[in-house]
């Protein structure tokens, strides 16, 4: 029975959203969650949360990105924060396009949905999620062409979204959230 014990903790514990990345770097970040030193390295890089709280002013800065970056791109009729999102479909953002017919014509909405606890994380993960979502408005796949548009928006997209990945791993280990103190000030209700 012990020696079972000791094997499973030994394994390495298989994190989700790192998958992809090379086992070194996996390690590494591990090593940091175990030693505690990932969430005060995260809070280094990236010091203050984000002040984009309502839906209003969420649809606002997801406007500012796409009239900086997409003029051509169709309008969006939605934007907004989305409380299910990152639980019911496994997602961090969503882009939907609704096709209704009016009369002898073809309408197309389109929308944006963000998971809410990018309420209380810092501007770069928002808008790394933002960029992602309003790249899809172009490009479908996650392609080159994909990639590429995302870099065009936001120059350090890889490094946003390896950070974000490891913000992720972190909070799916039970580590505390770094900004956890500037989210309670903002969020005076909860």
């Amino acid at each position: 029975m012990a020696l079972r014990r000791i094997q499973a903790m030994s394994r390495p514990r298989r994190i989700q959203y790192l998958a992809g990345y090379p086992p070194t770097l996996v390690a590494e970040i591990q090593r940091l969650i175990d030693e505690e030193r990932l969430g005060p390295a995260l809070r280094k890089r990236y010091p203050a949360l984000h002040t984009v709280r309502s839906d209003r002013a969420l649809y606002d800065y997801v406007g500012d990105l796409k009239t900086n970056h997409l003029r051509s791109a169709p309008p969006l009729s939605h934007v907004s924060y989305d409380n299910g999102l990152h639980v019911i479909r496994n997602a961090l953002g969503l882009h939907t396009t609704i096709a209704r017919v009016q009369g002898n014509k073809l309408k197309a909405k389109r929308e944006i949905r963000i998971a809410t606890l990018f309420r209380d994380a810092p501007e770069a993960f928002l808008r790394m999620i933002v960029v992602h979502e309003l790249a899809h408005l172009r490009v479908s796949d996650h392609d080159r062409a994909f990639y590429q548009l995302c870099c065009h928006m936001e120059p350090d997209y890889h490094q946003l979204e390896f950070d974000l990945r490891a913000w992720l791993t972190l909070r799916e280990a039970g580590g505390s959230s770094p900004w956890a103190d500037d989210a309670a000030a903002l969020n005076p209700d909860i």
